[in-house]
């Protein structure tokens, strides 16, 4: 009876220790799921200020390399080519269309479930609500034909459309859509043809209003980096084309280190 009751005590002590394995397994697999969640936050976030940053600077960088190049022929120091290019963002008047509180939250909504447009800034959101105007399309008309050059991104209000590549169909889309992103986003031609399924209440914004909201965010980051730089010793005297380089390197080391320091701090 004994050794019975060594092998039932022996027993529970194993089905207990399975049990506490269990418990840690599936709190180890929980930290490791908010773990991946965090991962991809903050991927989502640089892809966010890469997209942001990407745009601003190349014009940056263009107007800069000019500026020298005038202030070397003339013998003659130039003002600040970031700062006039912010001055000049700001005083550019961007159309505003009036909606319904209806139609702005539908925008809104549909921008936030975006893949591409979600990380936005919510300023950016709210000046790409109000810059969007309506377009209407009635039943088997094509709004995108796959391999055209694209300058409008559309958000679907009212009605359907269909998504096709290459004749294959991709999917169905109703209201509370983004479509058309792409081709602004990455300066690309249309990826996919969308027709119309039924008449169609669209909301649209250009490309040009599109790239001036986003610089106008890039340019004022890209100011404030240039102005750090300047004022650190070393860096003083450099021309404006290094530091605006310099500027760009340090906006995407800043934000990876972030990440960096953010991923090793949760896993601790």
């Amino acid at each position: 009876m004994g050794t019975l009751r060594d092998l039932q005590y022996a027993l529970q002590e194993k089905i207990e220790e399975l049990r506490q394995r269990d418990a840690l397994i599936d709190e180890l697999e929980l930290e490791l799921d908010q773990k991946d969640e965090l991962i991809q936050k903050l991927q989502n976030e640089l892809d966010k200020y890469r997209s942001v940053i990407r745009p601003a600077t190349q014009q940056v960088h263009t107007q800069s390399v000019l500026q020298e190049h005038q202030r070397t022929k003339r013998q003659a120091i130039s003002a600040e080519p970031t700062a006039l290019d912010i001055q000049d963002l700001n005083q550019v008047t961007l159309p505003f269309y009036p909606k319904s509180p209806q139609s702005k939250e539908l925008i809104k909504e549909a921008i936030l479930d975006n893949d591409f447009m979600k990380n936005l800034e919510l300023s950016q959101i709210q000046e790409i609500v109000d810059c969007m105007y309506p377009v209407e399309y009635d039943k088997e008309s094509c709004i995108i034909k796959e391999g055209d050059v694209g300058s409008l991104v559309y958000v679907m209000e009212d009605g359907k459309v269909e998504v096709t590549k290459e004749g294959m169909k991709l999917c169905t889309m109703g209201p509370a859509k983004v479509f058309g992103e792409l081709a602004i986003l990455y300066n690309c031609t249309r990826t996919a043809t969308v027709q119309t399924l039924t008449n169609v209440k669209l909301w649209a914004i250009d490309r040009q209003c599109f790239q001036t909201i986003m610089m106008r965010t890039g340019l004022i980051k890209h100011a404030e980096y240039m102005e750090f730089l300047k004022s650190v010793p070393t860096f003083q005297g450099l021309p404006e084309e290094i530091l605006s380089k310099l500027a760009d390197v340090t906006m995407i080391a800043t934000i990876s280190c972030l990440i960096i320091f953010s991923m090793s701090c949760a896993f601790r």
